[in-house]
């Protein structure tokens, strides 16, 4: 994973010790929760000025962290209030650089809690007229439906007056970007992410100050009102929002159909993709679908019937899509005997000094967040703040495990009283280790777990790999089901969707042009002339 450079501009210092610690600790915590991290287009960040960042918020306090991890710079995250109740994570906060809003909604001194987000929305402002960064969710809630929810005007109105600010002191004109973050599935351990930081938006002139209070605050409202409209379309198109899960699935299912037989036509092998390829696949294909769905609807709603159709088969069966695409036209013993040894090779390195280290100083941690999660679960507990709730019950048990554990093995191999150092003392080649400074022997230890964790995972990430090829194997072998016939459904409808889009120019192709601002892709998809 390459994390991107912080900026070296003038003006610009070295970020505080607190935050670089705690964006480190970010870092280690997101690299652990996903297998697979992208960062896209940080060619498109600006080289000069504040920067205030948008997103939409998906996933909780997942969010937050996975932003601070990727973008680089000292980054002031915007949090609501109640947050900052838990004693420990509001000193995590603090010293990340998390500054508190209070909704008026969640206070019983509504007017209080206007003028206190009011200060609030000032100081911001200022931080970014003065070339800070900003991170906002301008829904102002996490969620977990498959569409942009409606944006609130905070972000817009900070904007409008840091950008007063900067024009007044002289210094570069502070930009909005919007980024895209995409999950394959944020709630479950060891899924891919996606940061695609988009091209700043092209806003209209903030309006002249006036003397007029009266017609500058109208003037202001529609500026407001405009830029907060701009941000809500530019967050579906970064974010390839849908109005439903049924017609994001489609899109994604429908995206992978369409690789292979891009694939298959060029002659090249079926390799997965990136995380960072699917997200543009997926947005091409939302692109061409919502084009086509304008311009010939009947045919478009044909081919989705038939998509949906035949996903709805393979899962009654059982398989995906890529089961198909990557069936082998022989299935011999040879490559289901090859699957197997992997699968075996990778088990038997599972179990070794790594595995031991791993599970002593993580398993009773993770068996207690599985716990919680649990319990939660029974609560009826959003996904979206489940797995805040993972991530921040993790960053609570494990220190405190490894610390536990810690302290125990100090005790076992140095005190007198304990089995392990008498053991020790019984042989001269194992006596030195009770000699060993305690404060050693704890740090050691403290390192190692963690250490060991990160390295049984990559373990574990080629046994599941090695468990998913026999699985699939296993599924290739069944007799009972008719390949030849969903492998020539499944072909037709990729070439139907690939005929589709060979005659659109769609995001990523050399001639495509991003919409502008305020407006989605399918707005500019055309047809590619001959």
């Amino acid at each position: 994973m390459r994390w991107l450079r912080d900026p070296t501009r003038d003006g610009v210092g070295r970020l505080p010790l607190s935050y670089r610690i705690m964006r480190r600790f970010f870092r280690f915590l997101t690299n652990i929760w996903f297998r697979e991290i992208n960062i896209v287009d940080d060619e498109n960040l600006p080289p000069e000025g504040g920067v205030l960042f948008i997103t939409w918020h998906p996933s909780g306090l997942i969010d937050p962290m996975l932003m601070m991890a990727t973008l680089p710079g000292k980054l002031t995250t915007v949090a609501k209030h109640t947050l900052f109740k838990l004693p420990i994570l509001s000193h995590m906060l603090r010293a990340s650089g998390v500054v508190p809003i209070e909704r008026p909604q969640d206070s019983a001194d509504k007017d209080a809690s206007r003028a206190r987000n009011k200060a609030t929305l000032s100081g911001l402002s200022d931080r970014l007229g003065d070339g800070g960064r900003v991170l906002i969710f301008p829904e102002g809630v996490t969620h977990a439906d498959s569409e942009v929810k409606r944006v609130r005007s905070g972000a817009a109105r900070m904007l409008l007056a840091a950008r007063r600010k900067a024009a007044a002191d002289g210094t570069a004109e502070p930009q909005l970007v919007p980024i895209g973050l995409h999950y394959s599935e944020s709630q479950t351990f060891r899924e891919r992410a996606a940061v695609v930081i988009e091209r700043a938006m092209d806003l209209p002139p903030i309006p002249l100050s006036i003397a007029d209070q009266i017609e500058q605050d109208e003037l202001d409202r529609q500026w407001v009102h405009e830029v907060t409209e701009a941000i809500e379309v530019e967050l579906r198109r970064a974010n390839l929002s849908t109005t439903s899960w049924r017609e994001r699935t489609m899109i994604w299912k429908g995206r992978s159909l369409a690789y292979a037989e891009k694939q298959r036509l060029s002659g090249g092998s079926l390799v997965k993709p990136t995380y960072a390829e699917s997200v543009l696949g997926a947005r091409r294909l939302r692109a061409g679908w919502e084009y086509m769905a304008k311009e010939d609807p009947h045919l478009t709603q044909q081919l989705a019937d038939d998509c949906e159709s035949h996903f709805a088969e393979l899962t009654s069966r059982g398989i995906t899509p890529y089961d198909i695409d990557a069936r082998p036209d022989k299935i011999t013993v040879f490559g289901y005997c090859k699957a197997l040894v992997i699968w075996l090779w990778a088990l038997v390195w599972m179990f070794g000094l790594v595995t031991w280290g791993a599970i002593v100083g993580n398993y009773v941690p993770y068996k207690s967040n599985g716990l919680l999660s649990w319990l939660m679960k029974k609560q009826s507990i959003q996904p979206s703040v489940l797995g805040s709730i993972k991530v921040l019950s993790a960053v609570v048990f494990f220190p405190l495990w490894w610390m536990l554990a810690s302290a125990f093995m100090t005790w076992s191999l140095l005190d007198a009283a304990s089995p392990i150092n008498e053991l020790l003392l019984s042989h001269w080649l194992l006596e030195s280790i009770t000699q060993l400074p305690s404060i050693l022997v704890f740090t050691a230890f403290l390192l190692w777990w963690p250490i060991s964790a990160r390295i049984h995972l990559k373990l574990y990430a080629r046994l599941v790999r090695g468990w998913r090829d026999v699985k699939q194997w296993n599924v290739w072998k069944d007799e009972e089901t008719d390949w030849s016939s969903l492998v020539e459904r499944q072909r037709d409808l990729a070439a139907r969707l690939v005929e589709n889009g060979s005659g659109l120019v769609l995001p990523g192709d050399e001639d495509w042009v991003d919409p502008p601002t305020g407006m989605d892709d399918s707005s500019v998809v055309k047809l590619r002339s001959v």
